[in-house]
């Protein structure tokens, strides 16, 4: 199938970014008003094409990317590589047409949305990821924890520890871990980079 189907009255309407629309018009979404930035979900390994074609288009668009070693047998150089692999982040005050033209990039699967509207990245984030940018400091990806997440310890003296996710207070995070045929909860502040969401 060329990903185009017709209507009951032969228009074209095209599979973009798995919502369905006539050509020009983005169906159901709805869009939040002013310039933002928007999280793009790309192919394995497009990120370098995607930002390419963003930026041909004349789109600002922002790969975060950090400084590692390369793991190769022969030589061993540092380069860089996508920090949030599979994610492109574009800024544009989305309309309809911005819209498409930014989901026709090749290598975009889809932006990031909750319900049909896109979703914007927060400012505070994208400055953020922006500081990150380049690092050569080691940056590992995490899973995004919250209060209540189980949580195994995955380094130090207590390594293999499971409990749950507490809160963030003062840069340390804490581990309640329950005895639950005891009716006893016991908490452990424990340094975030040991964590590991279950």
């Amino acid at each position: 199938m060329d990903g185009i189907e017709r209507d009951s009255n032969g228009s074209d309407l095209q599979l973009i970014g798995g919502t369905q629309a006539a050509p020009g018009e983005a169906g159901d979404l709805t869009f939040a008003p002013g310039i933002r930035w928007y999280a793009l979900h790309t192919r394995s390994r497009f990120e370098q094409k995607v930002y390419t074609g963003l930026r041909g288009k004349s789109l600002e668009a922002f790969l975060p990317r950090a400084q590692v070693m390369s793991r190769r047998k022969d030589r061993r150089k540092k380069i860089l590589v996508p920090l949030l692999p599979g994610y492109v982040f574009v800024q544009s005050s989305l309309d309809p047409y911005a819209y498409w033209e930014i989901i026709k990039t090749v290598g975009v699967v889809r932006m990031v949305a909750f319900k049909g509207m896109p979703v914007p990245a927060s400012d505070q984030e994208i400055e953020s990821l922006m500081i990150l940018n380049g690092t050569d400091r080691t940056v590992e990806n995490r899973s995004f924890m919250q209060k209540g997440d189980k949580v195994m310890i995955m380094e130090g003296p207590l390594k293999g520890l499971v409990g749950f996710y507490l809160k963030h207070k003062n840069k340390t995070e804490k581990v309640v871990v329950s005895v639950e045929l005891l009716k006893r909860s016991m908490a452990v502040e424990i340094d975030g980079w040991a964590l590991e969401k279950l």
